[in-house]
């Protein structure tokens, strides 16, 4: 296994970018508003690991998949990730008691991990990734991919964390429930204008 410093920190760069604006960035979000950050991020890490394996190993493959069958699983998702956080934020006994947080690491971590899993099919960062795999070496490529988007994870998970702890958690909850939402709905859009 030959590892190349500089295949590493393209990768890590190009992919990094990438995945900033990207909407797994925004669902991490608001994941780690509702759930223990530190778990999600666990889900998250997994299902990208996962991805950029799949990327690294068989990138060519990703295009057999109907890109209209994984956009409307993810928007799915999405809306179900919605639904989650804007019902939760009705009842002022619920302020009393304390903020409704879903937690055990079993339950948040497979939420987490299928959310990236499903709407990471076909992303912009799963085909670069499979792209400078063919040019860059595989392993380079995969720590680089893998260390960005784990990264990104965390930062978005800690910017949660801040405005959890500044805005009251029913804010919160529906702002994240309507970027959920309107996540939903773009990804269904983007099914319809390809």
């Amino acid at each position: 296994m030959h590892l190349d410093p500089l295949a590493i920190i393209t990768a890590f760069g190009l992919i990094f970018l990438a995945e900033l604006p990207d909407k797994t960035m925004f669902a991490s979000l608001a994941m780690g508003t509702r759930m223990r950050p530190l778990y999600v991020w666990f889900g998250t890490s997994s299902a990208f690991i996962v991805h950029v394996a799949i990327a690294v190993g068989a990138g060519g493959l990703l295009g057999l998949l109907p890109d209209w069958i994984v956009k409307l699983v993810s928007a799915s998702l999405f809306a179900f990730g919605a639904f989650m956080l804007l019902r939760g934020g009705g009842d002022d006994e619920d302020d009393e008691a304390g903020p409704k947080t879903v937690t055990g690491f079993w339950p948040v971590y497979s939420t987490a991990f299928m959310a990236v899993f499903i709407s990471e099919w076909g992303d912009l960062t799963q085909i670069t990734t499979a792209n400078l795999a063919a040019s860059n070496g595989t392993w380079s490529t995969a720590i680089g991919s893998a260390a960005a988007l784990m990264s990104v994870s965390a930062l978005a998970l800690l910017a949660g964390r801040f405005i959890a702890k500044r805005v009251p958690l029913k804010t919160v909850q529906r702002v994240g429930g309507l970027c959920m939402l309107g996540l939903a709905i773009w990804t269904v859009i983007e099914i319809f204008t390809g």
